[in-house]
């Protein structure tokens, strides 16, 4: 199985984003939301300070001193803005967050995430994650729906040390579009070309299915 690829997972959280939002986007997956062509007029924020920037710079074009958070070399958008990174904390402490779309190693059924430490890693660093998390409106998630092995990340319970609890409203995974739901997960949208016996069998909690099921368009 491999249903939706990366960009595609970050298109289907970025069709989710409001006209006027803030939105902050963290490292791996979730900075390609801002190449998703969206109607929406949505405001991009980057913990180090890049407010209002807008896709991956092409090869070839690149700012050597603009970078989103995970040190991708990105455009700015008209009216952007570069601020000291404790002016960017301070946008995300005060509440003014929309959405934050993070990363994670795994998600729990009642909205826990676990983002900052693998099992038997010695030490881990949180980085920006907690206040996030603390702060945002609304939490975002996106992720491999299995390990290399196999093994779930959507599960009843987290197994690795949490991130913060209770905060997940949306994830995305190769499979579909999920909502915790407290005691399993919601499937609001599927990916084309898996089943949802292929969710189930893959899921670590249970998977409640809507009588008419809509098809991620990839």
């Amino acid at each position: 199985m491999s249903g939706l690829n990366r960009q595609q997972m970050a298109d289907a959280i970025a069709h989710r984003f409001q006209d006027g939002w803030i939105v902050n986007l963290g490292v791996g997956i979730p900075t390609m939301c801002s190449n998703t062509p969206i109607s929406a007029d949505i405001i991009y924020h980057s913990e180090n300070g890049v407010i209002g920037y807008g896709p991956l710079a092409a090869p070839g074009a690149e700012d050597m001193h603009l970078v989103n958070a995970g040190g991708q070399h990105v455009t700015l958008k008209p009216e952007a803005a570069v601020v000291h990174h404790a002016d960017s904390f301070a946008i995300i402490r005060s509440g003014r967050i929309d959405v934050t779309v993070m990363g994670a190693y795994e998600v729990a059924a009642n909205g826990d995430f676990a983002n900052w430490k693998v099992a038997g890693a010695k030490g881990g660093g949180i980085g920006g994650a907690m206040d996030l998390a603390a702060c945002a409106k609304r939490v975002f998630i996106i992720l491999e729906h299995t390990q290399r092995n196999g093994a779930p990340r959507l599960l009843a319970h987290c197994a690795l040390p949490i991130t913060a609890r209770g905060v997940v409203k949306l994830v995305a995974t190769n499979y579909g579009l999920f909502e915790p739901a407290g005691a399993g997960f919601n499937l609001i949208e599927i990916a084309p070309g898996i089943t949802v016996e292929q969710i189930r069998a893959a899921t670590g909690a249970p998977v409640h299915v809507p009588d008419t099921l809509k098809t991620i368009s990839a």
